[in-house]
């Protein structure tokens, strides 16, 4: 994959790789590809999860959103050093160096995971259209779709300025929570406890918690960022390489520090609007209906408002991941169009079908999170191979951290899975 960046770009990250810049100017042009990422993790899926965690059980799951957050930084920068280091996308060094038939089954299983996002995506912003304008959900999925489909095309003009459309989106969205936090009444103390003190109160609190750390750490976003940085810096030496990592981690501290903080303000205000008087609450629509008479009508504005932006950011983004992952695993590029066609046909037929929108939400996240393992493992795999990375290569407590943290999402994904099939393993 190549990151068509525009002329200026070029050349002030150049001159941050070499050494020759440290303004803060120049630092400010590094920024990109972590802000591209971190939409996948306040993507509608998010709003479904965060709901339902809030409404009916507080602040109690607030802790899942921090520990998803952390593990989605630590592997959202090993993605960007990988692409930083060795000039390829992790769909592509899986093809380079991994037997065929299991390239294959990575390839279907990202397309799966690919097609679930898009699934969130679209019927987030589809939900908030039709809200709005009182429509019917499949119109607002239409226009949705032209939508995204238009701002694909702005990719054509250099990839900054698709860079900075999606930061004013994410920027957008970081505006409506801020405010949704000044009018939600909180119990910052609450709060803080429940981060501090891990705790699952129901077998439904586990379903929503790997609900949360599927719509938090997002298979598609791994393989992405990767892909947006193999070629974004023209880098020659070691020290160079090391330059653009150290600032890429920066990078990604702070776009996914703030995507953790919008997702623990849905969760504290769900938790603050209908916890405990209305548990019950788990549907984006319900919730959007009783902000009105609960918060006043700025809340629900500014709720639809972020949903909206959230959803057809989301969606360009989920279009970019997965044209990457099939070039990078089948060396096939598609059409912009026949792309976006086949990502988001699945949505059309769950709404056609009549099933509930949340519902479908929820259960796309479940799905991206049993699919999460692949680039994880992959990912690990790779960024531990010196004679990949040379001395990029992981040792110590990352190389631990990033073990750890691929073995939470396996065991929570195990213990889900054991549930789904009527296996209780473990007893509240």
């Amino acid at each position: 994959m190549t990151t068509n960046i525009t002329d200026r770009t070029r050349t002030e990250l150049t001159s941050l790789a070499q050494g020759n810049s440290i303004s803060i100017k120049s630092k400010l042009f590094i920024f990109g590809p972590a802000i591209i990422a971190s939409v996948a993790y306040m993507d509608p899926g998010n709003y479904a999860t965060n709901i339902q965690a809030g409404a009916g059980y507080g602040y109690k799951l607030l802790w899942v959103v921090v520990l998803a957050n952390l593990i989605a930084i630590l592997f959202q920068a090993l993605s960007a050093r990988i692409g930083i280091v060795t000039g390829k996308n992790l769909a592509e060094l899986s093809r380079d160096h991994l037997p065929k038939p299991l390239v294959w089954v990575m390839w279907v299983v990202s397309e799966i995971a690919a097609m679930a996002t898009d699934l969130a995506e679209f019927l987030g912003g589809a939900i908030a259209l039709s809200l709005l304008f009182d429509l019917p959900l499949i119109a607002g999925m239409g226009i949705t779709a032209i939508i995204t489909y238009g701002l694909l095309l702005f990719e054509s003009k250099g990839f900054r300025p698709m860079e900075l459309i999606i930061g004013a989106f994410v920027a957008i969205i970081g505006l409506c929570y801020l405010a949704e936090i000044f009018i939600t009444p909180v119990n910052w103390g609450e709060a803080g406890q429940a981060i501090l003190s891990p705790s699952l109160p129901d077998n439904a609190a586990l379903f929503i918690a790997v609900g949360i750390i599927g719509a938090t750490v997002m298979p598609h976003a791994i393989f992405l960022h990767s892909g947006l940085t193999q070629s974004r810096v023209p880098t020659t030496t070691t020290q160079e390489k090391a330059r653009i990592v150290r600032f890429s981690n920066y990078e990604v501290v702070i776009a996914l520090a703030i995507a953790g903080m919008i997702n623990m303000s849905m969760v504290i205000m769900a938790a603050g609007a209908f916890y405990p008087d209305n548990m019950h609450i788990a549907e984006i629509e319900t919730a959007y209906q009783m902000l009105t008479p609960i918060l006043g009508t700025a809340a629900a504005v500014f709720f639809l408002a972020s949903l909206l932006a959230s959803g057809i950011s989301s969606s360009v983004v989920g279009t970019m991941a997965g044209q990457m992952i099939m070039l990078g695993f089948l060396n096939i590029r598609l059409p912009l169009w026949l792309r976006r066609v086949i990502t988001m046909a699945p949505a059309f037929v769950v709404v056609a079908l009549g099933v509930n929108s949340t519902e479908a939400l929820v259960m796309s996240q479940v799905v991206l999170s049993i699919a999460l393992p692949v680039p994880m493992l992959s990912l690990i795999y790779f960024v531990t191979r010196r004679d990949l990375m040379g001395s990029f290569a992981i040792t110590g407590i990352i190389k631990y951290a990033a073990y750890l943290g691929a073995s939470i999402v396996l065991t929570l994904n195990f213990v889900l899975l054991a549930d789904v099939f009527g296996i209780t393993l473990i007893a509240y």
